[in-house]
């Protein structure tokens, strides 16, 4: 029989479609996609190519000089961005009703390696670390912006993810507004917190370890789940075993600790469905309520191996064609 069931954290229901549900292994692509050169002359990330970007606003660089090949890690605004750093803040009605504002926000994207065919589920661990350090150095210059409120960092991994570019690389965006969706989201824990004294992601994280069946892994700072009320086949959820509402609070030690359970992560996720497109996504407070008790932050990694389809569009409710204890005990089972 199927079942719903519902995330404490936002209180939104799933359907986990037993009769249908396949097992884990089954959701491994049949193939691995074409591997890729080590360096592509028309990508704007690849080294020596670094002026089919717009300057760089960080690097990390061996040798050399300001954009120009030396770099492990870059930073540069975004080509094509969704939000600019010019315009004004005050919205305008429209014909009585419609509102609207100048796109005011910052853009960026963060090239991971000089590498066009790496992937961090297959890089050194020091590359990751400081992969990590990047995406810290760059969301604490950008939360320094008064006209920014929220700061959110994604990657998109794979055709079926959203990606445009092949290199490896996220993505921040700082915009001038929070969005309805992390509104929600902190309504839903704030709630929870005003009812029950606690943060709803502690609880989680606390519940988690002490079941274990949607345990992937464990470190001294960090945990890694399969969430109760998984929205996808293998959605995985990496969580700072202590309270933290954002992001930029994290110190540079923990940020190496998370960059190996991040890469410990991926790897098994590579292997066990061999190398599926994913997406993942920073999920932490905006920036004027960072010290709050009710919000903690974490990365949600989405594999891509289903479509949404007319009802998840219809009803904002997932169906899931996986057990997330079948799935959290089959990754856990994978080598590191």
């Amino acid at each position: 029989m199927p079942e719903l069931r519902q995330d404490p954290a936002t209180k939104q229901w799933v359907i986990i479609a037993r009769e249908r549900a396949k097992r884990p292994h089954e959701f491994m692509k049949p193939s691995a996609p074409e591997p890729l050169p080590l360096y592509k002359p028309e990508c704007p990330f690849c080294p020596g190519n670094e002026s089919m970007t717009p300057p760089e606003t960080l690097a990390y660089r061996r040798e050399g000089q300001a954009n120009g090949p030396g770099w492990w890690i870059r930073a540069v605004p975004n080509k094509f961005p969704a939000l600019v750093p010019e315009g004004n803040l005050s919205r305008r009605e429209e014909e009585g009703l419609f509102r609207k504002m100048d796109g005011v926000g910052h853009h960026e994207v963060i090239v991971e390696t000089p590498q066009h065919n790496q992937c961090i589920a297959l890089m050194e661990d020091k590359q990751v670390e400081e992969i990590l350090l990047a995406y810290r150095e760059r969301y604490l210059t950008l939360r320094e912006d008064p006209r920014f409120k929220l700061i959110l960092l994604f990657k998109n991994h794979g055709l079926a993810a959203g990606t445009s570019l092949e290199h490896p690389h996220c993505q921040l965006v700082a915009t001038p507004i929070v969005p309805l969706n992390i509104r929600y989201r902190f309504e839903k824990a704030a709630s929870h917190f005003d009812d029950d004294g606690t943060c709803v992601y502690c609880d989680i994280v606390r519940e988690g370890l002490r079941v274990r069946t949607r345990l992937i892994m464990e470190t001294r700072r960090f945990a890694v789940f399969h969430p109760f009320a998984s929205r996808a086949p293998f959605e995985t959820w990496i969580l700072p075993k202590e309270h933290q509402a954002s992001f930029g609070s994290i110190s540079m030690e923990d940020a190496k600790e998370f960059a190996r359970v991040l890469k410990t992560t991926l790897f098994k996720l590579y292997k066990g469905l061999n190398n599926p497109d994913y997406n993942y996504i920073m999920h932490t407070a905006p920036i004027k309520d960072e010290h709050e008790d009710y919000y903690h932050w974490h990365l949600q990694i989405l594999p891509r191996l289903v479509t949404p389809a007319g009802f998840e569009l219809g009803t904002g409710m997932f169906i899931n064609t996986a057990l997330p204890e079948e799935t959290a005990a089959f990754i856990r089972s994978l080598p590191t």
